[in-house]
């Protein structure tokens, strides 16, 4: 177990913008920073860091929180994963108490099998580096492809011995389940109990996540056995989904980041050669088809992807389609080719650093100039299919989401290929109108229909959006929002925004004459805003009906205890990772881009500010909560007991309560 001592370092050390800048491209925006969200496809940022607080909130699917928070909801990492990659990153040694076997037991079954994976790398690894089997084979045959030992630890690179259960027997040894061995794919277990390890016999590729956890392996045959794969990957698993990775994600992202380029080719030595030549922003799919979320890992780090084909047509062919993904993600496309006979590997080890550097430099092209090139040859003066090619291209264009780039892109089509702009706007305009008609049959469909499983209804959208706010514990609820939430919600408001901050406030006291007539008279008193609050809500005994909200508030209160003032930075450090969540949502919201799109005083409309009218949100918020309870209070006393034969409603106690009530409005300034 991590000591506490331990991870106050962390927090003491750690930056927040620091931290998401290794994951999530970020830009100055005022004192904030700004990027796209790392969740959900979007073309507008509404991520935004606050380096002043140290926190986070993505505006998209309202989550927040502070660095920990992000690696536990981006990386998957537990509390205490995440407080190691954080010392780690900055050099903390960790110092750590042992764990009792229940904490033992708490891990999940994902950090299971992310401990399993490590595990197996580091396996891998060390056997290749250390074993008499591994350097006569493994080493043996990444120096023969003329990877340096620099390289190879740099990747991390391996070998399983060509053993039925090595690897297994291994694992067991250490005391790792063989249900996680099994379910990482790395030991294939039979009927009958037999098991074997699944990359027995290949040199390993480990493949990492962003944050450098290991996700699964790539593993290539070293024999000419024609019955077995030449390359086999780990299967897919809850860790492991091959269209949602990239290959060298992990040791390129910086890079990508600072070259505002990122180099996309296909295989695992690619991406190796490349980086031992000096050209480190550089990543594989792995094989597969390119997928959306492939693109948007990159999206996420810069708008520029250069896509490297070899010289082979057949597999241009095959992987062209994915330049129209790119486009719908809001990217800018080259391409690059290289010779007939050479692929990214074979041409980065026979030409020098600055051969490759500058081939990759000069022979970069848009798309539309690398589409005409290769598919002008195939229509072979052929007016039906130069027609075809050019449908291809300006449907190419149709994906890109930016008008003027898309305006820029139809004239430079118009002269490549000597026709008129005209004809092509024309051609763009029944192409997006189609898109559009398709996706309003689709809404129009689920509408009529509602019972498209695939697609949530309107009313989903809205319910999720109340649960981000706290409102409805855990997501979708078919209840109405309770008002006491909301009011709840805004007490913390409040206090993490101005409890510390002092105010002039109003009491009403009730005055009685000699003739017995009683009035509210305002008598004013300074006080500190958090103690204020603390008083009315101890006066009337109020208690949260939301437990997250309770636990912020009872947080918030022991501070004042201590040290007579709120840390917010304690709250947004807490282990709870729900309030942290909460906390950093609050504090962030006054943030959100979309808000200040409004631009009120550009409208000549001045909206007073919070911190002036503190006495009056206070008292709002207190006042109305105490309406929201009577008004409960007297419904319950209205409603008969259906148990009993002859029920009494209290009638006096009712008015005692519609009394009080009215002198809430009064106070309130509102009608009955």
């Amino acid at each position: 177990m991590i000591t506490k001592q331990t991870i106050d370092r962390v927090f003491e050390t750690a930056r927040v913008e620091e931290v998401i800048g290794e994951f999530v491209q970020l830009k100055k925006a005022g004192s904030n920073f700004k990027g796209l969200s790392p969740f959900v496809d979007e073309k507008s940022p509404s991520f935004m860091v606050s380096p002043v607080k140290q926190i986070w909130k993505d505006f998209s699917t309202g989550k927040g929180g502070n660095a920990i928070s992000f690696l536990m909801e981006h990386e998957h990492y537990s509390y205490p994963e995440a407080i190691r990659w954080l010392a780690k990153k900055y050099n903390i040694e960790i110092e750590e108490t042992e764990q009792t076997n229940e904490e033992k037991e708490k891990i999940n079954e994902r950090e299971s099998m992310f401990l399993v994976s490590k595990f197996a790398k580091d396996y891998f690894h060390d056997l290749m580096l250390n074993s008499q089997q591994g350097k006569a084979i493994g080493y043996s045959y990444f120096k023969e492809r003329g990877f340096t030992e620099e390289t190879i630890k740099k990747f991390e690179l391996g070998y399983c011995k060509d053993e039925w259960d090595n690897f297994t027997n291994a694992a067991l040894d250490k005391g790792y389940d063989i249900k996680y061995l099994a379910s990482t794919g790395l030991t294939i277990v039979k009927e009958g109990g037999k098991q074997f390890d699944r990359f027995k016999g290949r040199v390993l590729f480990p493949i990492h996540s962003m944050s450098g956890r290991i996700l699964g392996f790539g593993g290539r045959i070293l024999t000419n056995d024609k019955k077995a794969a030449k390359y086999l990957n780990s299967p897919e698993s809850d860790i492991y989904h091959k269209s949602k990775i990239l290959y060298g994600i992990y040791q390129a992202k910086k890079e990508i980041a600072k070259q505002d380029n990122c180099y996309l080719v296909e295989g695992y030595t690619d991406v190796i050669s490349f980086n031992q030549s000096g050209v480190e922003n550089v990543v594989a799919s792995s094989g597969t088809a390119l997928t959306s979320d492939q693109i948007r890992l990159v999206n996420r780090l810069t708008k520029n992807i250069t896509v490297l084909f070899d010289g082979d047509a057949a597999g241009i062919r095959a992987s062209i389609r994915g330049i129209d993904l790119i486009l719908e993600q809001g990217m800018n496309v080259k391409v690059v080719q290289f010779p007939d006979g050479e692929d990214p590997d074979s041409f980065a080890k026979s030409h020098s650093d600055a051969e490759l550097k500058e081939y990759l430099d000069t022979s970069a092209k848009d798309f539309i100039n690398f589409k005409v090139s290769l598919l002008l040859k195939e229509a072979n003066n052929d007016p039906v299919k130069k027609a075809g090619l050019i449908r291809d291209i300006v449907t190419s264009i149709s994906k890109i989401p930016d008008a003027i780039q898309r305006e820029v892109y139809v004239q430079e089509c118009s002269n490549i290929m000597d026709i008129s702009e005209r004809v092509l706007f024309s051609e763009l305009a029944q192409i997006i109108s189609k898109e559009a008609a398709n996706q309003r049959k689709k809404t129009s469909s689920r509408s009529n229909s509602n019972v498209d499983p695939n697609e949530p209804p309107p009313e989903y959208f809205l319910e999720q959006e109340q649960a981000q706010m706290g409102l409805v514990k855990g997501g979708v609820s078919s209840e109405k929002i309770d008002q006491l939430l909301i009011l709840e919600k805004e007490i913390i408001r409040i206090l993490l925004l101005y409890g510390n901050e002092e105010a002039d406030f109003v009491d009403f006291i009730e005055v009685e004459d000699e003739n017995g007539k009683v009035t509210i008279e305002k008598e004013s008193h300074t006080n500190q805003v958090s103690k204020e609050v603390y008083l009315h809500l101890q006066d009337d005994e109020i208690e949260f009906t939301n437990p997250l909200f309770q636990e912020v508030y009872f947080e918030m209160i022991h501070q004042l205890n201590q040290a007579e003032k709120i840390d917010v930075a304690q709250l947004t450090s807490h282990q709870n990772v729900e309030v942290t969540s909460l906390v950093t949502s609050i504090l962030m919201d006054e943030e959100n881009p979309k808000r200040q799109l409004s631009d009120w005083e550009r409208k000549n409309i001045y909206v007073t500010e919070a911190s002036k009218i503190l006495p009056k949100l206070i008292s709002d918020a207190v006042f109305n909560i105490r309406r929201v309870l009577i008004d409960r209070k007297i419904k319950d006393l209205i409603t008969p007991d259906p148990s009993e034969e002859k029920p009494i409603i209290n009638l006096e106690l009712i008015q005692d309560y519609t009394n009080l009530k009215i002198k809430l409005y009064e106070k309130l300034n509102r009608v009955i």
